[in-house]
């Protein structure tokens, strides 16, 4: 079994001790149940975690539509086919999105479901985007691009909160150590996944 990593530093644990908007256990579950990949893998539990806790930080300073962010970050990669090169992807995520509608999601009004639609099925080509939340679910998700070996650039974040350098510097870190969050452990142990693979 291999040991994981628990974070070692603050920065994403506090944007991540009190989750508001956190997904319920039956959205997750269904969202796992779903997955093709290792719940515990490169794009499973642990990163969506660090992407919900980076989206509502960003909010915070966007303007972003919270509740938004913080579905996007759970559905946005929960249909990759495989960890690498996968451009269909964020259409998939998208169109779970529409499955998820009526029992997930029936809190959304049309114009949240339609961002969320969007930043989902956009987030695989699109470079940036004018609306505020749609830019902040990209920029969540690119601050976590550590975990892969790559340091997110400043030019290829679409908001200036997203651009400061000491967040990019603390969500690195925590992305190439790939830090168990609070919520990540909330998650992995209310699912019950177990890394058995290792």
């Amino acid at each position: 079994m291999v040991q994981r990593n628990v974070c070692n530093t603050s920065s994403i644990r506090e944007m991540d001790a009190a989750p508001p908007h956190a997904p319920t256990y039956a959205l997750m579950a269904d969202i796992v149940a779903g997955m093709r990949l290792d719940p515990l893998g490169l794009h499973g539990l642990r990163h969506r975690a660090r992407v919900h806790a980076l989206g509502l930080h960003l909010a915070a300073r966007t303007g972003a539509d919270p509740a938004v962010v913080c579905l996007f970050a759970v559905i946005h990669d929960a249909r990759r086919l495989n960890d690498f090169d996968d451009p269909q992807h964020g259409p998939r995520g998208a169109a779970l999105a529409e499955t998820l509608r009526a029992t997930h999601l029936a809190h959304l009004t049309e114009p949240q479901f339609s961002l969320l639609a969007a930043a989902c099925r956009d987030h695989t080509h699109a470079r940036t985007h004018p609306d505020p939340t749609i830019a902040t679910c990209f920029d969540a998700d690119r601050l976590d691009l550590a975990r892969v070996g790559t340091t997110p650039h400043p030019s290829r974040l679409c908001t200036d909160a997203a651009r400061d350098p000491a967040l990019i510097a603390a969500a690195s870190e925590e992305a190439g150590a790939d830090a168990l969050t609070p919520l990540a452990a909330e998650w992995i142990r209310a699912l019950s996944i177990r890394d058995t693979d290792h």
